[in-house]
């Protein structure tokens, strides 16, 4: 494997220049994914039948708590890259961490926003406004779990075999992946929560 010392550690490699391309790829068909729940959602936010609208149902404080520690990860994983360019392994664990933990507690919030829908009669099974409002923020929420898993076997190969070519670019493809659900967390801020509280 020949390795190109000129280059961030992530894209030393053919391969690892592969991979990152390969996962710009999935992040297209990922933004298929979304655009299709976000059309979706704009098409039936306002089949409410006889249950509750946006306006009723949402609360600006959990949507505030989730937006702020979401776009704090964004900024911890930017820290992590970052330190792992630079060659800080510990620090780059620890900006790691930080954002799986920020992660964690996002997902925290939006359980509890689920199960308060449900408490007050906005389930899948509602209206057609709630399935879809449940269907998408139930797949970015999929997202967000299954990135914290990645993240943490991630951790657990940084810690183990240290900042390698390999480990580099697993971290930076992570890194698209979860910035990737930042961004995707602003149009549900936006047009989801914003727009439904209107």
């Amino acid at each position: 494997m020949k390795i190109d010392n000129s280059l961030p550690l992530e894209y030393s490699t053919e391969e690892n220049q592969t991979k990152i391309l390969g996962f710009w790829i999935f992040l297209g068909a990922e933004i298929m994914l979304f655009a299709t729940l976000f059309a979706s959602y704009f098409v039936l936010v306002d089949r409410t039948g006889s249950g509750p609208t946006g306006a009723e149902i949402f609360e600006i404080t959990p949507v505030l708590i989730e937006t702020i520690v979401l776009l704090t990860s964004s900024f911890t994983i930017g820290l992590a890259i970052h330190a792992m360019r630079i060659g800080n392994k510990k620090a780059m664990m620890a900006f790691l961490t930080t954002t799986l933990l920020l992660g964690a507690g996002f997902l925290g919030v939006e359980i509890y926003e689920f199960v308060h829908y449900v408490s007050i009669g906005a389930g899948l099974q509602t209206s057609a406004f709630t399935s879809i409002l449940l269907l998408t923020l139930g797949t970015h929420g999929a997202h967000v779990t299954f990135g914290l898993f990645w993240g943490l076997f991630i951790l657990m190969q940084v810690r183990k075999q240290g900042l390698t070519p390999e480990t580099a670019n697993k971290s930076f493809i992570f890194s698209l992946y979860w910035h990737f659900l930042d961004v995707v967390w602003i149009f549900i801020f936006s047009f989801v929560y914003l727009k439904g509280m209107m």
